[in-house]
């Protein structure tokens, strides 16, 4: 089933906005041209923007539901022992005519539309239903006293009555720009707008189509527009929101998001935003991703965060979401760009910095949101519909018609044209030839002995109007039928030679300029028309882009599953050559396909046959595999840039593998390279940067020299594939493959990734031994803290929680998919590791233990150590492939004791802790701890099983004793639970 539309909105240079569905491939102009626009804020059902004017208007959409609002008061009475029911009340009683609560006098008339874009559907009248049963004629309902439960039975004690009254108001400025008006001066709003942003919406379904409306005033203050919901689409007052400093551009979100820029270019982001509270609490500060160049511009989704910096470039914010809307880090991604957008799925788009175009952002899904690429919105404008001339495939396939095609071409135009081997312009009526000049030129080249230029200039501009005359002038005369017709019976009887352009409608050109169909007489090639304009009526010409100035995705919702139609342009030749539109059967072009490729069949026999008798120079294929990485260059000053890579692998006759990694880049406007054999390389690891995926690669001789080859990429899964490429080549390179054998050596790194190393004859061989800085590693799956092996192949590891695992014999696994891992024995695996900080306080006589310490003491926040500054905001994951599973927490399970709070006392640092405080004691720490579990890896580890009782609780007996673990104690103590690279070993005993 598709997904119903929706719309991006932009507007261009000129102020006018537009509109592209996600189904269509125009953009279309919206009502109210008059006004012009700099900026736009959009939704679903509706979008506000900001005029050149400073004022800010909205445009709702047109909808089969009418947007009805209902107004209501109450009448009330008091009975009179005199005169019965009368208006007369008591002094203590509500007015007469009320709210419901009787609080707030509204008479009839002092109803008023909210706006000039409201109008009353009727006049009032009486609701004569209670609870949804009809009243007594009348409406009125009964009650004891003011206020009670009322009924629609008059009792004997019914002392007060009352009835409601009705009146609807409709909006009617729909699908045109209705002006927000302030009530207190409706000539001026608070203060003159230059940003708006709108989102909110699933902040909480009461009332329904509720939005939260933002904006920024050119003095730097920020608003918030009240009471913005379906029956109510422009809202009934502006508040001031106080900021810590100037803003000068917004961004909300659907849910809870919204971050907003400061002048200085740093970002706020508003907290404590939730259904009881739309307008949120407070603010915080978070930095630019450069310290030169502050932000520009920042645009939310549902949970991701991307910004513009001063200096044009893009950057994705990591770790966003609702319990920590500021998120961690920054991620620098590929391309320069004016502004970005983020719509409702969290796809992006953004306008090009150079060329003003609109970029989309593809490879945008749940599990990768920075996406991957940008690519180029192409659609045109609605108006250029008439000005586009329609794409056949003539025009691509036209330079590879052959010379038995052409001449059929050329006989049945001729034949049409009744023209000789010399070109002249047909005969037209005398008020064509005094019309200005549009055209261009066009030139052919005929077969025959010599080269003929005709230079036609086109005078002709046709009236629309002027349908008779036009026809008169395209139309055959009887013998041109004629010749046509005798032409079609004397075709060529071989159908795969067969090529007949009958169906040429000629009635369209009463709509455009007139061609001289012996124009393209003898062309080479349908590529070599002339291109002939209408005329540009707006500021771009017919085939120029728009320029455009600001694009909003608040209200597109783009599938990810169904194709747009935005990345296509229907190419034609042009909007006077639209009138040539040539209808070919699937017949004809699969004969000109099968006549195609037999003749380059042909060629190539008749080609290769003088040359078969040569041996062969080289017997080799190359592969090669490029793409666009950032490298961080080696020089001063250090800092990455953008690079072209290419992989190029070698196959030689002895089926041996070789590949080499070229990285060019630019020095001082000169191209550059570096290169690296991939045979050479001794490791490739995954290193671990807040604002990059960026890998390593190591070689005996960048080892020494402590500099190694550091490349990122845009994303992480373009970051594994690389890394899964480039381990498969070395392997290859180097002959390996398949698991590790029985003599590999196993090795752990500091963050608790698994490499192997293949023994060499050369390792202990004398007299030259192997240097360990020439051994090769290669990456395989699974996480651990401690490993160890035996030369049958059996190995064994412990991970961060004291789990004992197996190895079962697969390999790959991680990042490595594909060819390179094996088909079997690949699970899944979990670990999880604790993180420490201590908290540090020495005690001061006036405020008691503080955070402030003397000069020479450690950090407040430091390590077990107290040599390294360890916050909870700094302290991050030890590798990509962890992530925090909760958050910090005191831990009370400290060596030495700890009190209620979890502090541990001491008389300084460094010394013995406890934990009791004593009058000796001037410092006190205590320690957090905080988990996150390894990656998930898909192909080498498990999760985990039922924990092992046993070896969590003999953890430290196990590393001892794991070494001498042997083929016995898998027999007869311990059983394998199978599955898994590292099996999870479970205690029979």
């Amino acid at each position: 089933m598709a997904m119903p539309s929706s719309l991006l909105w932009a507007v261009d240079i000129f102020g006018r906005v537009y509109t592209l569905s996600t189904v269509g491939q125009y953009w279309e102009l919206c009502k109210d041209t008059q006004l012009e626009f700099k900026r736009v804020s959009a939704v679903k059902q509706c979008c506000w923007g900001i005029a050149c004017d400073h004022q800010v208007y909205t445009y709702v959409l047109s909808g089969d539901v009418p947007i009805r609002y209902q107004e209501e008061t109450y009448e009330n009475q008091r009975w009179n022992p005199v005169g019965g029911f009368c208006e007369k009340l008591l002094p203590s009683d509500r007015w007469q005519w009320s709210d419901v609560s009787g609080l707030k006098h509204q008479q009839l008339d002092s109803f008023t539309l909210p706006s000039p874009h409201w109008e009353w559907e009727s006049d009032w009248y009486v609701d004569e239903n209670i609870g949804g049963e009809p009243t007594e004629k009348g409406g009125w309902t009964y009650a004891i006293d003011f206020p009670s439960t009322y009924t629609k039975d008059k009792k004997w004690n019914s002392c007060v009555r009352r009835r409601r009254w009705i009146r609807y108001r409709r909006y009617k400025s729909r699908d045109v720009w209705a002006k927000i008006v302030s009530h207190d001066d409706p000539d001026q709003l608070p203060d003159p707008f230059n940003d708006i942003s709108i989102g909110g919406w699933e902040i909480t379904d009461e009332p329904l189509g509720r939005l939260s409306v933002w904006a920024v005033s050119l003095q730097g203050r920020v608003w918030y527009r009240e009471n913005v919901c379906h029956h109510n689409p422009e809202g009934s007052m502006w508040s001031l929101i106080t900021t810590p400093g100037e803003v000068v551009q917004i961004s909300c979100g659907p849910y809870d998001l919204l971050w907003a820029t400061l002048w200085e270019g740093q970002a706020i982001v508003r907290e404590g935003i939730d259904r009881n509270n739309p307008q949120g609490i407070s603010w915080s500060i978070v930095e630019s991703p450069s310290s030169e160049n502050g932000i520009m511009h920042v645009s939310v989704g549902v949970d991701v965060v991307w910004c513009v910096t001063k200096d044009r470039k893009v950057w994705f914010r990591r770790g966003v979401n609702s319990h920590n809307p500021c998120g961690t880090s920054w991620i620098e991604m590929v391309g320069e760009m004016m502004m970005v957008t983020v719509g409702l799925n969290n796809q992006v788009w953004g306008i090009g910095c150079d060329d003003r175009a609109i970029y989309f952002r593809q490879g945008v899904t749940p599990s990768e949101l920075s996406g991957k690429t940008w690519k180029a919105i192409v659609s045109g404008r609605e108006s250029d519909r008439s000005q586009t001339g329609s794409s056949t495939s003539l025009l691509s396939a036209g330079c590879f018609f052959t010379d038995d095609i052409q001449n059929q071409t050329n006989t049945i135009i001729q034949g049409d044209a009744d023209t000789s081997s010399d070109t002249e312009l047909p005969s037209v009526p005398m008020n064509f030839a005094n019309t200005p000049p549009t055209g261009a030129a066009a030139s052919s080249s005929g077969n025959g002995t010599g080269n003929q230029t005709a230079e036609i200039r086109a005078n002709l501009t046709v009236d629309p109007l002027d349908s008779d005359e036009g026809e008169a002038t395209v139309a055959l005369t009887n013998n041109e039928k004629a010749n046509l017709d005798m032409r079609k019976s004397s075709a060529n009887p071989n159908p795969s030679a067969e090529l007949q352009w009958t169906n040429i409608d000629l009635k369209e050109v009463q709509k455009h300029p007139v061609l001289s169909v012996s124009t393209f007489a003898e062309t080479s090639s349908l590529s070599s028309l002339g291109m002939f304009s209408v005329g540009a009526e707006e500021q771009y010409g017919a085939d120029e882009h728009p320029l455009w100035a600001w694009v909003s995705g608040g209200g597109c919702l783009v599938d990810l599953h169904s194709p747009l139609k935005w990345f296509t342009v229907l190419s034609g030749l042009s909007s006077s050559v639209q009138s040539l539109s040539l209808s070919i059967t699937p017949a004809q072009t699969a004969a000109w396909r099968k006549q195609i490729f037999q003749q380059l069949s042909e060629r190539t026999k008749r080609e290769l046959e003088n040359f078969r008798h040569y041996e062969q120079a080289i017997e080799q294929s190359v592969w090669v595999k490029t793409g666009t990485l950032q490298w961080w260059r080696n020089w001063k000053p250090h800092k990455w840039m953008d690079v072209r890579v290419a992989l190029e692998q070698f196959t030689g006759s002895d089926g041996m593998r070789d590949s080499i990694l070229f990285i060019y880049y630019m020095y001082h406007e000169e191209k550059k390279y570096i290169h690296v054999f991939l045979n050479e390389v001794t490791i490739i690891v995954e290193v671990l940067n807040e604002a990059k995926h960026s890998f390593a690669l190591y070689t005996s001789e960048r080892t020494k020299q402590r500099w190694p080859i550091r490349l990122a990429a845009t994303t992480e899964q373009e970051m594994h594939d690389w890394l899964s490429l480039l381990n498969m080549s070395c392997c290859e390179s180097r002959r390996i493959q398949g698991p590790p054998s029985h003599h590999a050596i196993w090795s752990v790194t500091c963050k608790g990734d698994i490499f192997v190393s293949e023994p060499s004859p050369e390792l202990e061989a004398g007299p030259h031994l192997m240097p360990c800085d020439q051994m090769f590693w290669r990456q395989v799956g699974g996480h651990l803290r401690l490993i160890e092996c035996n030369n049958r192949g059996i190995v064994w590891g412990i991970g961060y929680d004291h789990t004992a695992w197996v190895y079962s014999g697969g390999y790959g696994g991680g990042f490595i998919q594909g060819l390179a891992s094996s088909a079997d024995n690949i699970y899944m695996q979990s670990d999880v590791k604790c993180v420490y900080i201590y908290e540090n306080q020495r005690w001061n006589p006036v405020t008691g233990y503080s955070s402030r310490g003397l000069p020479t003491d450690r950090y407040m926040w430091s390590d077990a150590s107290g040599l390294q500054e360890c916050t909870k905001i700094n302290t991050k994951p030890p590798s990509p492939q962890w992530s925090w599973v909760s958050d910090w927490y005191i831990d009370f399970n400290t060596s030495g004791g700890t009190d209620r709070e979890g502090w541990q006392y001491a008389a300084d640092f460094p010394a013995s802790y406890h934990g009791h405080k004593t009058m000796k004691d001037f410092v006190r720490r205590r320690r957090w701890a905080r988990e996150h579990p390894g990656c998930m890896w898909e192909q080498i580890s498990p999760s985990f099983p039922s924990q092992l009782e046993h070896f969590t609780r003999c953890g430290l007996l196990l590393e001892m004793v794991l070494p001498s673990i042997g083929v016995q104690c898998l027999q007869k103590n311990l059983q394998v639970t199978v599955g898994t690279i590292f099996l999870h070993l479970k205690n029979k005993s």
